[in-house]
């Protein structure tokens, strides 16, 4: 069953995400189970709201890939992250998966 995954980590920077991101490549090595990936920034730090096949899959993201590159950029702490089923999901007409 698809999953939402919410993570928010307090301190990380939009450098250290990109950082990251470069490091990993998601966006042109999709992870297997990835769905839609989403990142914002407030006052507290990180944001990231991601549609996942299974929890599964995305612990095994986080384990294999991610985390690895968490530690080479140097992010200290740990995230807050649940899982909750989706219910619902609605791609409006016309939207691709292209990055922004």
């Amino acid at each position: 069953m698809a999953v939402v995954m919410s993570m928010s980590w307090a301190g990380t920077t939009p450098e250290q995400y990109d950082a990251v991101r470069d490091l990993v490549r998601w966006e042109e090595q999709t992870p297997d189970g990835a769905v839609l990936h989403v990142a914002w920034y407030d006052e507290n730090g990180l944001r990231v709201t991601d549609v996942w096949d299974t929890a599964e899959d995305f612990n095994r993201f986080m384990q294999d890939r991610l985390a690895p590159a968490i530690e080479k950029v140097g992010i200290e702490g740990q995230p807050e992250v649940s899982f909750t089923p989706v219910h619902r999901r609605f791609v409006a007409p016309g939207v691709t998966g292209a990055a922004s």
